[in-house]
């Protein structure tokens, strides 16, 4: 082939994807539901405050609700789907259960929704919502949510190892894991900083605090007195699955900079959360962060757009669930 056939085919190629990345971007919109169900927004919003009210912790969980759609199959709405006889559903795998909460809120919120405008609001536009609405609770920065997006009809637990970065991952591993989403090692950091509220279980860091290699009964990267505090907590041998610590003690309900403050103090819980410290890049986002709340709240905010983009089902692709906890 010529190089002048060569470059039309590429500069075709290129044309080609970037029409579909434009088509995607016209259909997922700012204010979607105006015209067809236009107390969509609020409803939802409604519902989260109502919830917030009876346990602020699950603002932390719909936020991190989110976040599992989008990373595995996209922002479908999947991570709402129940187990069945014979399927196990990504709710139910080891990352998701008992950790994510939330759930009732968003049928709480469908099930209005359905009352006044049925058939019309998709369950993935509901935990986009839903995250945005947690943000602003916890005294973040909100965002216009681009929404649009249809329910997707597959539920697996069998995708969530290849999909979700786990509490044990370092640097490079999560930069991967972000970019096969299309998300920088900025966005990654800036997403990280999400553990500023919420709580987590024992077991996904107590292999930090006892026998955490062969010669070493803590790891060396976490500070002294806050390792002996999370073992007072989390004592070695407990069995109780739902034993929970703060992630950021400080300030456990408040979408603050408090958790680079922590990493900075080598108090990051998770090993995910004291890699950001191994690369001069990652720590100099870190220290950013740590200094300027409304610049990482904006940064945050921008970012959750973007994330909530994620290989979203759009116009034809997908449905819109009556129940969210089952496909139509």
């Amino acid at each position: 082939m010529s190089s002048k056939k060569l470059t039309s085919c590429v500069c075709l190629a290129f044309f080609l994807v970037s029409c579909q990345f434009i088509q995607l971007e016209a259909q997922l919109q700012v204010g979607y539901y105006d015209t067809s169900c236009s107390m969509a927004e609020s409803i939802v919003k409604d519902e989260v405050r109502k919830g917030f009210m009876r346990d602020s912790g699950l603002a932390a969980g719909l936020v991190r609700m989110h976040f599992h759609d989008c990373f595995v199959r996209g922002c479908d709405g999947s991570v709402l789907i129940d187990s069945t006889p014979s399927n196990k559903a990504e709710k139910d795998a080891a990352a998701n259960n008992p950790s994510l909460r939330g759930f009732e809120i968003i049928d709480n919120a469908k099930a209005r929704l359905e009352s006044v405008c049925s058939g019309i609001v998709s369950c993935a536009d509901i935990i986009a919502f839903a995250a945005r609405d947690s943000t602003e609770m916890t005294r973040g920065l909100g965002w216009d949510v681009p929404a649009g997006r249809k329910d997707g009809r597959v539920s697996l637990a069998s995708d969530i190892p290849a999909n979700l970065p786990t509490p044990t991952f370092n640097l490079n591993q999560l930069t991967q894991s972000f970019a096969r989403k299309g998300l920088t090692q900025e966005e990654m950091v800036i997403l990280s900083g999400a553990h500023t509220i919420g709580r987590s279980h024992c077991t996904s860091f107590s292999s930090r605090l006892f026998g955490f290699n062969t010669t070493l009964g803590q790891d060396p990267t976490l500070d002294a007195s806050y390792a002996a505090q999370l073992r007072q907590q989390c004592p070695q041998g407990n069995t109780n699955p739902n034993l929970v610590v703060p992630m950021d003690p400080s300030s456990p309900t408040l979408m603050d900079t408090g958790y680079y403050r922590d990493v900075q103090a080598n108090r990051g819980l998770f090993t995910s959360d004291q890699t950001l410290l191994t690369n001069a890049a990652t720590t100099n986002l870190v220290n950013q962060n740590a200094m300027n709340v409304y610049l990482w709240q904006s940064k945050f905010a921008n970012a959750m757009v973007k994330m909530g983009k994620t290989s979203v089902l759009t116009g034809s692709a997908g449905e819109i669930r009556r129940n969210c906890r089952k496909i139509n």
